[in-house]
């Protein structure tokens, strides 16, 4: 995944007044057109929902999925870093305005494609890292394998999960994510 532009910074405020059509995050001011899901990612997505929003059903926290933005920095529309994960767990609701969340959220997921896994696995890894969002997971459909990331005072530690493995959500207490039925 290419930079659109190298030598203009955006915000999220200019962010907003682009054409609906096209789907792009911001990286430090920097846009990125994000390609179209493709059927697997549509599949996994929703089995991921289903099994996450059945936990949640009745719990504090919240679910969210593309498209939705995510402002890093918790800056507004001064915010020159936007996100649109795939799915994410918010459970302090302050950081909710109702078009975005403002902060970080409590954990992310994103389910890579070829043209995404390097942005994935290393830009948004470390943007993530460094932002300190709590859980981050890297679904791979390619392979039928998650790679969670914890967050530690040393960083981030990471633990590989295949298709036969039931995983447990660290944020949220006592949810398990059984990923033969993600990738059934």
């Amino acid at each position: 995944m290419e930079p659109l532009q190298r030598d203009i910074k955006y915000t999220y405020a200019d962010y907003a007044t682009w054409d609906g059509d096209e789907r792009y995050e911001l990286i430090t001011g920097i846009p990125y057109l994000m390609a179209s899901p493709s059927e697997a990612h549509q599949r996994i997505s929703m089995r991921l929902i289903m099994q996450l929003g059945g936990f949640l059903q009745g719990k504090p926290c919240e679910l969210f999925h593309a498209p939705f933005d995510v402002c890093l920095h918790a800056d507004g529309d001064e915010d020159d870093t936007v996100v649109q994960p795939d799915l994410l767990v918010v459970c302090d609701k302050t950081k909710l305005d109702g078009k975005r969340c403002n902060g970080v959220p409590d954990m992310i997921i994103e389910i890579v494609s070829p043209s995404s896994s390097g942005h994935d696995r290393l830009t948004k890894f470390n943007l993530y890292l460094n932002a300190g969002v709590r859980e981050y997971w890297v679904v791979d459909p390619d392979v039928s394998a998650v790679q969670v990331h914890l967050l530690t005072e040393a960083g981030y530690t990471a633990s590989a999960y295949g298709i036969a493995d039931t995983v447990n959500v660290h944020v949220l207490d006592g949810c398990q994510i059984h990923l033969e039925d993600v990738f059934a």
